[in-house]
């Protein structure tokens, strides 16, 4: 499976003489800047609104903890990520004097084939790999939600994922990559430096250390990928749609996170919960490079019908 480079080469060349090392690291702090109080103000603002309007949800006593694993706590913590889109917009303007719209790709438009290839490969892959999870660890439940009030907030949980997951896109494969390619030849810069923060950025306190080394080594072969689909396209189209994939299986289909499964039709044994041996681990691993390698052969091999196409400018 050979990739041309022809199209990440033109987006690698396309930042201006202000992407200079020192101005993406300036406008690296500015994004998580705004990030960070974005969030403060929805954790902060979101806690108080769901204690005075005694909103839904689990009432243990620790107020935040209960605001975040309520329905209205999950929506208003998705929208935090429009800081991201904040930070990303002022850096690109005031910082290196560009619009926004260079960061999605050479033809400054999202990639609608590379989006829904990406989005329908992942689907299916997800599928696939909880095929596979089931067989080891059949402890699926139906979630709590109604089907008629899934249906009803289908639409805006698509959308703040969308927003949630693009964001993340654009920072890491956006505005870091494109901006590290531009300084540095090396994809042990460039694509590594970036696939690694947004991996870290996963772990998670309440887990274990082996169901943590397990979802790191998933999410780090995912970021992978994400890099391959900007390789192969110059556009973060493609990414979009495979984050955003993979992202909505987890929302909306079957939750393996008890603080994210409001809206999942379908709640599997929680990572974070307690019962997993260090050999579950390493299978979950399996199972995760696995479904991402076949998603790889789905929006990579020349044969196949989802191949994703180069960004013409």
């Amino acid at each position: 499976m050979i990739i041309d480079s022809t199209a990440f080469e033109r987006y690698r060349r396309s930042p201006n003489e202000k992407t200079t090392l020192l101005r993406l690291l300036l406008g690296t702090a500015i994004v998580i800047a705004f990030w960070m109080a974005m969030t403060a103000l929805v954790l902060f603002a979101g806690t108080y609104a769901y204690i005075v309007w005694r909103l839904p949800g689990p009432s243990t006593g620790r107020y935040m903890q209960d605001f975040l694993a309520s329905p209205f706590g999950i929506l208003t913590a998705l929208t935090s990520f429009a800081g991201i889109w904040i930070g990303l917009w002022l850096a690109m303007r005031l910082v290196h004097g560009e619009p926004l719209s260079a960061l999605i790709g050479t033809s400054r438009r999202i990639s609608p084939g590379g989006f829904l290839k990406g989005l329908v490969a992942v689907l299916i892959t997800s599928l696939f790999s909880e095929v596979l999870l089931y067989w080891l660890q059949p402890e699926v439940a139906r979630g709590s939600i109604a089907f008629s009030s899934w249906l009803l907030f289908l639409v805006p949980i698509m959308l703040l994922a969308f927003l949630q997951t693009s964001s993340e896109e654009a920072l890491f494969r956006g505005y870091l990559l494109r901006g590290l390619a531009s300084r540095f030849g090396s994809p042990l810069i460039w694509a590594a430096l970036p696939g690694l923060l947004f991996t870290a950025l996963h772990w998670s306190s309440a887990s274990t250390l082996a169901i943590n080394a397990c979802v790191l080594v998933s999410i780090a072969t995912f970021a992978l990928l994400l890099t391959l689909l900007v390789y192969a396209t110059g556009n973060l189209g493609a990414a979009f749609g495979a984050h955003l994939g993979n992202n909505l299986t987890g929302f909306l289909l079957i939750s393996h996170q008890e603080s994210y499964n409001s809206f999942a039709l379908f709640n599997a044994k929680p990572l974070e919960g307690a019962g997993w041996t260090n050999w579950d681990a390493v299978l979950i691993a399996a199972i995760g490079i696995a479904s991402t390698l076949l998603t790889m052969l789905l929006l990579l091999h020349r044969r196949s019908p989802l191949k994703v196409g180069p960004d013409r400018p």
